[in-house]
């Protein structure tokens, strides 16, 4: 990340946001943002469907400077979510997926091989904790749980409020920026995995748990919600006919969700892949086929069988590849 960019980002929020207006919620809370945007800032999906209690949540750690955790299944829009609340708001964000390749060298930064003058030599180049850290940046941890335990010890650092980040290969003691806030998502809420959804989370050390302020749980939105969505994004589901079938391909997408929960199969259909077969059906104009190609083909054979009946629950017909394939 280059420091010198921190000239382009604004120094603190100067705005007071309509929240019936950018969000449709109505709260006491005044929040303030920024007037200028930066290209940190995320683009603003105006489709996009708000949960009151998470928005609420996201919001107060924009504005009093609280450490917010947002769990939920995969697919409900986490980190979207943090997103959009960013964009409205101008506020710089940036998103790290804490993969089991992020180490605390990525996090804070390493040493590296320059050109200065015409000659190579060698530098600490900083890392994106430093830089966030020192500018009014959203920074938000995907798959927290997921994080190394190197790696979750240098978070741990910075989640006091005050809390300052100590580079002790360079003597520096950095103090975070007013404007500087903390997000992640998680799946599980750090007691690990015990339901076997999700390989690779593990258990979060509690006293690092007991420095998040505020954890929220998101869902997956409600029919008409999206609904509502695709047919905003979507201009061809307009007729009756069209309908009909975006509200039987809804009910599909949470039969799936239902049964990931219940363990029944291993993946399911989020909002995002519900969008992928409507386009996809656009372009190929035949149900079966667009959801084959966006979702069908990405299970385990021996869950086939059990998507095949929610399919054929949902639309009154049996999947035409399924029956050739038995």
């Amino acid at each position: 990340m280059n420091t010198q960019e921190t000239i382009n980002l604004p120094k603190r929020p100067d705005r007071l946001i309509d929240l019936k207006k950018e969000f449709n919620i109505q709260s006491n809370i005044q929040v303030k943002g920024f007037t200028s945007k930066t290209k940190w800032v995320p683009e603003i999906d105006h489709a996009y469907v708000f949960d009151k209690a998470t928005t609420l949540s996201i919001l107060a750690g924009f504005q009093y400077n609280r450490r917010v955790i947002i769990q939920g299944y995969h697919g409900t829009g986490k980190s979207t979510h943090i997103e959009q609340v960013a964009a409205r708001l101008n506020w710089p964000c940036v998103r790290i997926n804490l993969d089991s390749h992020i180490s605390r060298l990525d996090l804070l930064g390493k040493d590296a091989i320059v050109l200065e003058d015409e000659k190579q030599v060698t530098k600490f180049v900083e890392g994106i904790l430093p830089w966030s850290i020192q500018n009014p940046v959203a920074l938000v941890f995907d798959e927290y749980d997921a994080g190394r335990p190197d790696v979750m010890f240098v978070i741990q650092r910075i989640l006091e409020v005050e809390g300052k980040l100590t580079l002790l290969d360079q003597n520096t003691v950095l103090s975070p920026h007013s404007g500087f806030r903390l997000f992640a998502t998680t799946n599980t809420i750090g007691m690990g995995d015990a339901s076997g959804l999700y390989h690779g989370t593990q258990q979060i050390n509690q006293g690092q748990m007991d420095r998040w302020h505020i954890l929220s749980t998101l869902n997956y939105l409600e029919p008409q919600h999206e609904f509502s969505i695709i047919t905003q994004k979507l201009k061809s589901f307009k007729s009756k006919k069209s309908k009909e079938m975006l509200e039987n391909m809804i009910k599909l997408c949470n039969l799936t969700r239902q049964g990931f929960i219940n363990g029944d199969i291993s993946n399911l259909m989020s909002p995002r892949t519900l969008l992928t077969w409507c386009e996809n059906y656009q372009i190929f104009k035949d149900l079966q086929i667009s959801f084959e190609l966006s979702f069908l083909n990405k299970c385990d054979e021996l869950e086939k069988p059990i998507i095949a009946e929610y399919f054929q629950r949902c639309f009154g017909e049996e999947l035409n590849d399924f029956i050739d394939s038995t």
